[in-house]
């Protein structure tokens, strides 16, 4: 078992208020932390949300996102520091960009991007301005710089040592004119996953991020609506299809399993449309079965 640390990021500035905001308490409330033993490590609020689209960048509140990812990457780095496992709890998924930074201000790491959407909107694509859609892109050193070159240290990660795994948006973003994913980046989508089975597409994604030598380290993203839409409703753009709970557990596990993880996020998933609890009590179920029973 792994010593965890939680650390909650209810921020939506790369979204808006629509609920995610409350996907900390809605998992802490469901038993995460109880369950894994964890410390509670703090809570980062984010600045103001304002839902103008800036006109330089063409994001909604960039400058908030570049505070709030500095602000996290410290709560993060002291996480990582004490030699403890962070997980970071959404918010939106801008929130990975606080992540990354800490861990590119220490080197090199990967990135398994767990995710629905492939997350790589240009600001000029992005029909609301919003960075949730834009994320991936940034972290590898594409957009504004206020948000791709954070400390200067852009890109936060390489496009070679990006897995991004289980997305089923491909139609929907050409349509909407976003930008193709770079060669040097390595695309799994949900065809390819189900192709290969669970197991063996995460154990071949864990072997990109490192070498098969399990020298290198990465973080985990995950994004609630990598879910299969009709267990995972909870979202606010839903897409039909999806992980089943037993895949998605199965991909944790074994992204978790080895020395490689050093960190995990989750994002999107929203409370308010979930009135009864019982998605919430499923996906903490999910999270703790992927850290408890790791060989």
């Amino acid at each position: 078992m792994r010593d965890v640390a939680i650390i909650e990021a209810p921020s939506v500035l790369g979204l808006r208020p629509t609920g995610v905001e409350e996907l900390p308490s809605a998992l802490l409330g469901a038993g995460l932390a109880g369950g894994l033993g964890a410390e509670r490590a703090g809570r980062v609020e984010p600045p103001v949300y304002g839902p103008e689209r800036d006109r330089e960048t063409g994001v909604r509140n960039p400058g908030g996102i570049a505070a709030y990812a500095l602000a996290l990457a410290d709560a993060v780095g002291g996480v990582l520091d004490r030699g403890r496992f962070p997980v970071v709890l959404g918010g939106d998924c801008s929130i990975l960009l606080g992540n990354l930074l800490a861990l590119r201000r220490r080197g090199r790491h990967g990135l398994l991007f767990l995710d629905g959407h492939t997350d790589f909107y240009q600001p000029s694509a992005e029909p609301a301005g919003e960075a949730a859609s834009m994320e991936l892109a940034l972290a590898t050193g594409r957009g504004p710089g206020v948000l791709a070159d954070l400390e200067g240290r852009g890109p936060l990660v390489r496009d070679e040592d990006v897995v991004a795994f289980g997305f089923r948006d491909t139609e929907e973003s050409t349509a909407a004119g976003m930008q193709p994913l770079p060669a040097g980046l390595h695309a799994m989508d949900l065809e390819a996953v189900r192709a290969l089975g669970a197991a063996e597409a995460a154990g071949r994604a864990v072997g990109l991020l490192t070498g098969d030598g399990g020298g290198a380290r990465y973080w985990v993203h995950l994004d609630a609506d990598v879910l299969d839409d009709a267990v995972m409703p909870a979202v606010d753009y839903r897409l039909p299809g999806g992980l089943s709970w037993e895949e998605l557990e199965t991909v944790l596990r074994t992204a978790l399993s080895g020395p490689g993880a050093v960190g995990l996020d989750v994002t999107i998933f929203n409370p308010r449309l979930d009135p009864d609890g019982g998605i919430a009590a499923r996906l903490t179920e999910c999270l703790l079965r992927a850290f408890v029973t790791r060989g």
